[in-house]
């Protein structure tokens, strides 16, 4: 079975929306080389703290090894290709348990 999760803050998505969040979840699929049944979970968010952007986006994939997490601080729809980290970056976004990323 194949999860696929899409999120864009707490608002609506529109056809452009659903079409950059596709188009992001695909890069980061073909990117880290993930396996139809990984799931690729790819959202929005609105930053309140101090110094962060207004807005990010997430990128979260889970492989056999745990959960991976990258940041891009941009709109979702200004993220391009070149924005993702290089796929030699895969097990360095991997979120060790007791790290301390209450993010997401």
């Amino acid at each position: 079975m194949t999860a696929k999760v899409a999120m864009l803050g707490f608002g609506k998505i529109g056809s452009g929306d659903t079409a950059a969040l596709d188009r992001v979840r695909d890069w980061t699929r073909a990117r880290f080389s993930l396996a139809d049944d990984e799931t690729v979970m790819v959202s929005e968010v609105a930053c309140s703290v101090p110094g962060c952007p207004p807005i990010e986006t997430h990128l979260v994939f889970w492989t056999a090894l745990g959960r991976h997490h990258c940041k891009i601080f941009k709109p979702l729809a200004a993220v391009v290709e070149d924005d993702l980290p290089p796929a030699f970056m895969k097990n360095a976004l991997l979120m060790l348990d007791g790290a301390g990323c209450d993010c997401c």
